[in-house]
């Protein structure tokens, strides 16, 4: 049984490369909030996926203007949208998601996936963490070091490192309320701020604006918002000017200036030493890295495939940091939750959300299939809930849509050895209930730790030195 202790000390190389970054007083451009990263586990890949992409849309997607269509159902049930056929016989889906819908051989459909809040904090917390119990103490307003740890904190706990890198990454922003509070579910939670995910920040959280900009930002009542102030700035990873590479090397190998650092080096030992100095040498010294998070070295060909707005970015640098060696790249698809269609929902699913989806997630789809990385990649596509089978209006709001609804979801899958064409369990005829087949939460991630190569005996210890199980129940079974 492997039992992983979050107060693992650093190694002499750790101490020596994090005296490196001391001495250079690097300045780290958007990466300050990368934490300590866990010690390796030894635990042997178990399956045939070694690495995951967890695309989050953040607000609930619709599965009935998405992946499970009720065309034969009441107009109040079935709403605007048409279904269109697949390239799989029997599979239809939204009329708006058309490029999917030509690769329906590389994916499979969870249509039953269920859990039992409505509410978004709390939704968001049980779909990134993978368990459907709420924890004691917890609070909508805020994360607490009593949540339970997002998936990403667990596999910067759990997951071996590749060329130095954090295990785990999220982009391109930190999911955000509009008032400002950051979303439950995201942080390590029980196992401490030390293992928080290293979120890659490069799209600025505004409350007012929604979706894929610049193209396709949005505001639900309103409709398109053109804003100079909302723009993508990529990460620089740079060495301070008139600092060669060589120079570094060199300051690295002086023990001097590295005793010098005694007292900054004395944290090295405890429990709060934060690792993410040794990451940042790597990140410095490995130009594979830079590359990824290069725009400006992609081609015009690729940059259209995608899609040029933050959908489009995003998937593509998730992409290439599969590439370099992070082992599960969270990719947040839509701020201040976007996806939250309670009004005008078919108008801002059909101009401003699903096209940059559709688009960006199959040019994704196709890169890591031409490139061998497919059979390898798990790619997940979820939201914190569904939506209601009958269609609203709120107060006041210009056009319809639909409310939270955790009882059913549709989820994308794809790679890592999912067979595509694959339908894994049914909503009943209006998809407001799971009518066979039911998955969890605790499914939905057990299936990620798999993917992971992760054991299914892996403890984890919380703070106050309490084991726990990671697998809480089997992955979907069928997928594969």
């Amino acid at each position: 049984m492997q039992l992983t202790h979050p107060g693992a000390r650093a190694t002499r190389r750790e101490i020596i490369q994090a005296g490196a970054i001391g001495l250079l007083g690097l300045g780290m451009h958007h990466v300050g909030a990368l934490r300590a990263l866990a010690s390796p586990s030894t635990l042997p890949p178990t399956g045939k996926a070694k690495r995951v992409i967890y695309i989050f849309l953040s607000g609930g997607l619709a599965q009935h203007e998405s992946f499970d269509m009720k065309p034969d159902a009441p107009m109040e049930i079935r709403g605007e949208f048409k279904p269109i056929r697949t390239r799989t016989p029997g599979i239809h889906i939204c009329e708006h998601l058309p490029e999917l819908a030509k690769r329906s051989n590389k994916w499979a459909l969870v249509r039953s996936l269920t859990h039992g809040t409505n509410d978004h904090s709390l939704g968001h917390h049980v779909m990134l963490t993978g368990h459907s119990e709420m924890p004691l103490g917890f609070d909508r307003t805020k994360p607490k070091s009593t949540d339970w740890p997002s998936i990403a904190s667990l596999a910067t706990a759990l997951v071996p490192r590749h060329n130095q890198l954090p295990p785990a990454l999220v982009l391109p922003e930190k999911m955000k309320h509009r008032e400002g509070r950051i979303i439950n579910g995201q942080l390590g939670g029980m196992i401490g701020t030390k293992y928080d995910p290293w979120f890659l920040e490069m799209s600025p959280y505004h409350p007012a604006h929604y979706g894929a900009f610049p193209e396709y930002l949005f505001h639900h009542e309103t409709g398109f918002q053109k804003d100079a102030r909302v723009t993508w700035e990529t990460p620089h990873l740079s060495l301070p000017q008139g600092l060669s590479l060589d120079r570094v090397m060199d300051r690295v190998s002086l023990r001097n200036e590295l005793e010098s650092q005694s007292n900054a080096l004395a944290t090295a030992a405890d429990d709060s030493f934060d690792k993410y100095r040794e990451a940042a040498v790597s990140l410095l010294t490995n130009s594979k890295v830079h590359d990824a998070f290069a725009l400006d070295k992609v081609s015009a060909q690729q940059l259209d495939r995608y899609g040029r707005n933050s959908f489009g970015w995003s998937l593509l640098m998730a992409r290439r940091m599969i590439e370099t060696g992070v082992s599960l790249v969270q990719v947040n698809l839509g701020n201040n939750e976007s996806w939250d269609t309670h009004q005008n929902a078919w108008p801002n699913l059909k101009n401003f959300l699903l096209p940059p989806m559709d688009k960006a997630v199959s040019a994704l789809l196709d890169d890591l299939d031409a490139s061998g990385l497919l059979d390898e990649t798990l790619v997940v596509m979820a939201s914190e809930f569904g939506r209601t089978p009958k269609i609203s209006t709120l107060k006041g709001a210009k056009g319809a849509g639909r409310d939270h609804w955790g009882a059913v979801q549709s989820i994308l899958l794809a790679g890592g050895g999912v067979r595509g064409g694959n339908v894994i369990g049914s909503s009943d005829k209006i998809g407001g209930q799971p009518a066979s087949d039911p998955q969890k939460p605790e499914n939905l991630a057990a299936t990620i730790f798999e993917a992971l190569g992760l054991s299914r005996d892996v403890l984890w210890m919380d703070l106050q030195q309490r084991p726990h199980y990671l697998y809480e129940a089997e992955p979907i079974k069928g997928l594969m």
